[in-house]
């Protein structure tokens, strides 16, 4: 800023009054701050302005797979409502990888972030809970861990969630309810709280229906690991195969609908039904449309953000809680 001001021939108070509150600068006086700037390329160095003043403009965001177009949309929420207050969302991708997400949650921390809005591996309920003491408000998203609800209980951790135990529940009584009569779930990473979940409510509906029901594990959530689950389920005999398959999300469910269309080799929906979880673009534009189960991403993300400004604000009101229930969309790959 000295430097700016020597150029144009002002005061560094000029300087400042330009960059901050430009209306109480002459015109001429403006212009030879703002040639003087671009002359120099002087960037204004807005990290340490806002650790003087104590105030950040930016928020970190901390979710499971930046790769699943559910959390890119979650994320675009978040973003479509820190606009709207002036905010900007930095968002990091743990990659299921509880290191990643210790990393991004010091950093954030470290670059005096104004919140951490987080989607967790559920593998360390101790750090975030620090980093709010400390003073960053943390919201939780998706919040909690498999075998462990403090977490997600916790007072003093506003959260946004979706009921999963509903909406695996409802994937399964769907397909019992198309007279399908052998169950699988593909499943990976059973220690997410939102895997386990989803889990458990398929294999409470099957249990009530009488239908048989298996877990086939795979190696990641993605959709080359639905691939090579689907492979086996190919390879199966005819009589053992399951007639209906319920994918814990969309993309280990495109997977499983690449192999099963390979060749022509299994016709879905007429020998095997597929569902899958989150709804997202992938399962609508699929070779045969998917039946999902739906979560208000967007609006879990402008949730979120809310429910830290609301955090931001300390107004003393109590930490709240926010659970969506998911809904079931109806696609070809059900119908038969």
């Amino acid at each position: 800023m000295k430097d700016v001001a020597r150029a144009a021939g002002v005061s560094v108070g000029t300087v400042s009054n330009v960059l901050n509150r430009p209306e109480q600068v002459s015109a001429d006086r403006r212009a030879r701050v703002e040639a003087a700037i671009a002359e120099l390329g002087y960037v204004r160095n807005d990290a340490a302005r806002q650790l003087k003043m104590g105030r950040s403009r930016t928020v970190g965001a901390v979710v499971l797979d930046l790769a699943n177009p559910f959390y890119a949309d979650v994320v675009g929420g978040m973003e479509a409502a820190a606009e709207a207050s002036a905010l900007a969302v930095i968002a990091g991708s743990s990659a299921n990888r509880l290191e990643r997400e210790r990393l991004y949650l010091s950093l954030f921390e470290e670059q005096r972030v104004r919140g951490i809005l987080l989607a967790s591996t559920g593998g360390d309920r101790d750090l975030p809970a620090a980093i709010r003491r400390r003073g960053t408000p943390v919201v939780l998203v998706e919040d909690g861990i498999a075998d462990d609800r403090d977490l997600a209980g916790d007072p003093e951790m506003p959260s946004v969630s979706v009921d999963d135990v509903a909406g695996g529940r409802m994937a399964v009584e769907h397909l019992v309810g198309a007279g399908r009569r052998r169950i699988a779930v593909v499943a990976a990473r059973r220690d997410i709280r939102q895997v386990a979940e989803r889990e458990a409510g398929a294999r409470a509906a099957a249990e009530e229906a009488g239908a048989r029901f298996e877990v086939l594990e795979a190696d990641a959530l993605t959709v080359l690991a639905g691939r090579e689950v689907g492979e086996r389920i190919v390879s199966m005999p005819r009589a053992e195969r399951p007639d209906a398959v319920f994918c814990v999300n969309d993309l280990l469910a495109v997977g499983v609908l690449q192999a099963c269309a390979f060749r022509h080799e299994v016709a879905v929906p007429e020998e095997i039904a597929i569902v899958g979880y989150d709804d997202i673009e992938f399962a609508r534009s699929a070779i045969v449309p998917l039946t999902s189960v739906s979560q208000p991403a967007d609006l879990m993300g402008r949730t979120a953000l809310a429910l830290l400004e609301e955090e931001i604000a300390q107004t003393g009101a109590p930490r709240r809680h926010v659970s969506f229930r998911p809904s079931l969309v109806e696609r070809e790959s059900t119908r038969g």
